[in-house]
Parts: C-alpha cells; sequence; structure tokens
C-alpha cells in the first residue's frame, strides 16, 4: 500500500514537472516570436527660413519655417517648437511663428519608432513683420460698431472701486463723429447716480493673446475724471478678478493731470499693486498721444509715443499667458479718481483709434 502510495505520488510529481517545463518552453517560443523593436537612428533635421535671402538672412517677415526630418527607422516624430508639443507622421513640418520682432528659437526634435526615441536640438533666427490683427478706426458717424463692442450698463455697485457714474448705451454718453469716439461723462442725476458716463469692451467678441494693443488719445479735464483703456483675461466669469488678471495700458486722473498710470493686477497684487509705473504726458487733454503695451511670454513693455518707460517681467506662473480683450472707459470719482470737482459739468474722453497687432 505504501508502495503504490509513492508511486502515486512519484508519477503526480513527474506530471508537474513536465507542465511546467512545457508551459516554460511555450513562454519561451512565444518570446522568441516577439519582433525587435529598433530604435531610430541618423535623424537629420534641415531648417528653412521662408523668404530667407542675403539682405533677409532672417526671413520675409511671414514668420514661417519648414523642417524637413529624416530617420532610419522612425515611424513618427514629436517637434517641441515656440512651447508647443507637435506629433507628425512625415518628415515635413511647417510652422509659423506669430510674435513680431526678430527672436532666435529653439527646436527639440525626436523620431520614435514605438518607446525607443532619438533626439536632437537646433534653433533659428526667425523675423517676423509687425500684422494688424484687429482695429477701430472710428471712421463712421453714430454708435460703436457692435460687431466689435459691447457695453457694461449700470452701477455696478462701484464697479469695485467705488466709482460714482452710471455706465449707459445713450448717444449723449457715446457717440462716433468727425472720425473720433468720444465717451462723454455727464453730470446729471440718473436712475440714482449723480454722474453719466459710458464702458465699451470687446468681451465676447475679440480677444487675443501677445502683441501690442495701443489707443490714440485725448483725455478729459476736471477734478473726478478717470479715463483708461485696459485689458482682462477671457477667463474673469469662471476665475473671477484679479485671478483672471488685468493690464491697464492708460489711466490717468484729472486730480493729477498729464500723468499716466500703468499697472497690472494679480492674484496677492491687487488693489495698490506693486507692479506699476507712472510717466508724464504733457498736454495730454489738448493733444492726441499713442498709449501702447508690447506684450509677449517673457515681458510687457509701456509705452507712451513710443518711449518705453516700464517693463515687466512676465513668467509662465502669471495669469498674462492667455486671451485678454479690451475695454475704455471714463469713469467719475472711487477709489482712484478721488473728489469730483464741485465745478464739474462734462467732460469727453476722445480716442482717434484702437489698434492690435501680433
Amino acid at each position: 500500500m505504501k508502495i503504490n502510495n509513492l508511486i502515486n505520488k512519484v508519477g503526480v510529481l513527474t506530471f508537474i514537472l513536465l507542465f511546467v517545463f512545457q508551459s516554460c518552453s511555450s513562454s519561451n517560443d512565444a518570446a522568441d516570436d516577439t519582433p525587435v523593436v529598433v530604435a531610430p537612428s541618423n535623424l537629420s533635421v534641415q531648417v528653412e527660413v521662408l523668404g530667407k535671402t542675403a539682405d533677409k538672412p532672417d526671413g520675409d517677415g511671414s514668420g514661417k519655417i519648414h523642417l524637413t526630418i529624416t530617420a532610419s527607422n522612425a515611424t513618427s516624430y514629436k517637434v517641441l517648437i515656440d512651447n508647443q508639443l507637435k506629433e507628425i507622421f512625415t518628415g515635413d513640418f511647417t510652422y509659423e511663428f506669430t510674435a513680431s520682432g526678430t527672436k532666435n528659437y529653439p527646436i527639440i526634435v525626436s523620431a520614435y519608432n514605438g518607446a525607443q526615441f532619438v533626439s536632437s536640438t537646433t534653433s533659428v533666427n526667425v523675423f517676423v513683420s509687425r500684422k494688424l490683427l484687429w482695429a477701430d478706426e472710428f471712421d463712421a458717424d453714430g454708435a460703436p460698431n457692435t460687431s466689435k463692442w459691447g457695453y457694461n450698463t449700470g452701477t455696478g455697485d462701484g464697479w469695485g472701486n467705488n466709482e460714482l457714474e452710471y455706465y449707459t448705451t445713450r448717444p449723449e454718453n457715446v457717440i462716433i463723429s468727425n472720425g473720433t469716439l468720444k465717451i462723454k461723462a455727464i453730470k446729471e442725476e440718473y436712475l440714482g447716480s449723480h454722474y453719466t458716463s459710458a464702458r465699451l469692451l470687446t468681451k465676447g467678441k475679440f480677444s487675443f493673446k501677445y502683441g501690442r494693443a495701443e489707443v490714440r488719445a485725448k483725455l478729459p479735464v476736471g477734478g473726478g475724471t478717470w479715463p483708461a483703456f485696459w485689458m482682462l483675461g477671457d477667463n474673469i466669469d469662471t476665475a473671477g478678478w484679479p485671478l483672471c488678471g488685468e493690464v491697464d495700458i492708460l489711466e490717468s486722473v484729472g486730480n493729477n493731470p498729464n500723468v499716466n498710470h500703468s499697472s497690472l493686477h494679480s492674484p496677492g497684487r491687487s488693489g495698490n499693486t506693486p507692479d506699476t509705473a507712472t510717466t508724464t504726458v504733457p498736454n495730454s487733454a489738448t493733444e492726441f498721444h499713442v498709449y501702447a503695451a508690447d506684450w509677449s511670454p517673457e515681458s510687457i513693455k509701456f509705452y507712451v509715443d513710443d518711449k518705453l518707460f516700464y517693463t515687466y517681467a512676465n513668467a509662465a506662473s502669471t495669469p498674462f499667458n492667455q486671451n485678454f480683450f479690451l475695454i475704455l472707459n471714463l469713469a467719475m470719482g472711487g477709489n482712484f479718481g478721488g473728489a469730483v470737482d464741485p465745478n464739474f459739468a462734462n467732460a469727453t474722453f476722445e480716442v482717434d483709434y484702437v489698434r492690435v497687432y501680433n
């Protein structure tokens, strides 16, 4: 009985060993059938700047380049360019830079075959000419163009600044005539407010990311007036202020005439923001001047009549790397506008044009 049991146990053990052996042999056979993925090699990247000549070594201003990429055993490529990652499946790749000026751009190209890859780094100098993206020349008499401008109306509970005006869409407060937009603040009793004015904005109609925004304007006169040309982030309805970011290109107050303030508001730097600077603008109420901001991922530079007076160092951690829309308004009083002259009757913020470039 014991011998039979021993034989049975040996038989079972033999069966198990044979099963394990066969399983291992099957696994090895399957592994042997797996195709070997060969890493790409001999990666070559040729960069052509469109319109490049001896006289125009950085291109014709279009900002376009063409890459010709080759590599042995490559099935796809990834190109990191202008802070964007592009995946392509042929060796031909065209890209258009949009930031105006001449700049050196690094380019990283990786050739892939499955998980295997090889990379190469190069760079290119490209010139991008300034192009007009959007503008209003205010050359048609009547109300502002509704395809370009909307309005904020009412008191807005002082618009967060204890302002005193009621914003309307009436021609008494906003009108285009003789080639300029006129936003007029009036001392009058209107729906519980003592002053009326207007606030125009391009929200939902036009916004942009990076470029140059400028206004040519003549400023109002009178203590308590507060004209402005500024921008807010498109995400204000979801993110709120100041998380959306605010860029004030032109701000001036009648209680301190001929001084332009340019400021930026962001989380932890709202209200009395430290990100601000001023410059003197002689005869700002009797002569037109151009107030502008050049905006890029690296900086926001503020100018009056093309004279740089303030540079803000932009960074990926700020809100100033998304689309922003434009605002034109004339406020009365408030935290920044200050006390209104008791003799104030009316004043006009006159705008020749608003332009946005790449």
